[in-house]
């Protein structure tokens, strides 16, 4: 069965689409590192750094509150206890924002055959075939959560969460933090409780 141009055309925009979708649907992307000699069941108590790296001169932002509020659901879930004196452990956060740059480029063309192929090596292709490479910038933002062994003081994991932020993020800000804060804890040694299941 022989496509006409337009079907071809539609097909490729759809594609280009496709994968727009996919792209932006991907999640953040979380690395983590950890001191695999540390025997982490053996912790019960947790506290704060202070200051925190994302606290102002002086006085908490507002970042660090959702980080806290964020950090203290997953900690808690997983049987540690947040203590004013002495904890085991340390927690603190550093996050930057940064702007940067993506180059994307449009598929190729399918190959041409059938009716159409007759102009092959007589005559360039449509200039909408041609490389239609496009720049833009995003924001990118990365969010650092050190777990430090008080007695030590020694870093212990780390996780780092990233991913393109944009102006909806900045807008519903504890929601995207909860979202990254979940996600680093995804991946800590302690397990949180098992995902409740839809009846």
């Amino acid at each position: 069965m022989k496509f006409s141009l337009k079907a071809r055309l539609l097909t490729l925009g759809l594609t280009a689409l496709l994968l727009d979708l996919s792209g932006c649907a991907s999640g953040p992307e979380v690395r983590v590192s950890q001191d695999k000699t540390v025997e982490f069941s053996q912790f019960k108590t947790y506290g704060f750094v202070e200051p925190l790296g994302t606290d102002r001169g002086g006085y908490q932002s507002i970042v660090s509150q959702h980080l806290k509020a964020a950090t203290q659901a997953e900690m808690e879930a997983r049987g540690l206890r947040l203590v004013s004196a002495n904890p085991q452990l340390l927690i603190n956060f550093n996050a930057s924002l940064n702007e940067k740059m993506r180059v994307s480029s449009a598929m190729p063309p399918p190959p041409i055959s059938g009716y159409y192929g007759y102009r092959v090596g007589m005559y360039s292709a449509w200039p909408m075939y041609a490389d239609q490479s496009r720049v833009s910038s995003y924001t990118e933002g990365t969010l650092n959560i050190d777990v430090i062994d008080a007695a030590r003081k020694q870093l212990i994991w780390e996780g780092v969460v990233t991913d393109s932020v944009t102006q909806k993020d900045l807008d519903q800000l504890q929601s995207s933090i909860n979202t990254a804060v979940k996600s680093a804890f995804a991946k800590f040694p302690l397990a949180g409780p098992a995902p409740s299941k839809s009846p």
